[in-house]
């Protein structure tokens, strides 16, 4: 270690014990996500926007497309709400963006499994 500045050398500290006491990025854990965040703004950090998309679409077909605007919203709305109280329920404050992904994920994935069954109350 060059003792003016402080640089380790060799892949070791000063103290002659090794870098890999300092955990890699991949096993720091994420950082909680934002409290107050919109359902827009979670689809976008979570990435799921295409999943969601699916859903929609599959959605809009099983109950007979849409003719408009007001028609497209009144057919999708309900999914978001619905989404966006299984968001609140299973998230807390200090859920990580990984942990939020898989409840979207997971949301979604049994929502259009419901849907492509035409079972329960998921079903258009």
């Amino acid at each position: 270690m060059d003792e003016e500045s402080g640089e380790r050398h060799d892949g070791k500290r000063e103290d002659s014990t090794a870098n890999d006491e300092i955990p890699a990025l991949s096993c720091i854990a994420d950082p909680p996500v934002a409290a107050g965040m919109t359902l827009e703004q979670i689809i976008d950090l979570t990435g799921e926007f295409s999943h969601l998309n699916e859903l929609v679409m599959i959605h809009i077909e099983k109950s007979g497309g849409f003719t408009g605007t007001e028609a497209y919203f009144r057919a999708v709305q309900p999914l978001l709400d619905q989404l966006e109280v299984e968001i609140r329920i299973r998230c807390t404050a200090g859920s990580t963006q990984r942990q939020m992904k898989l409840v979207v994920q997971d949301w979604i994935d049994q929502e259009i499994r419901a849907c492509s069954e035409g079972t329960g109350t998921h079903a258009p």
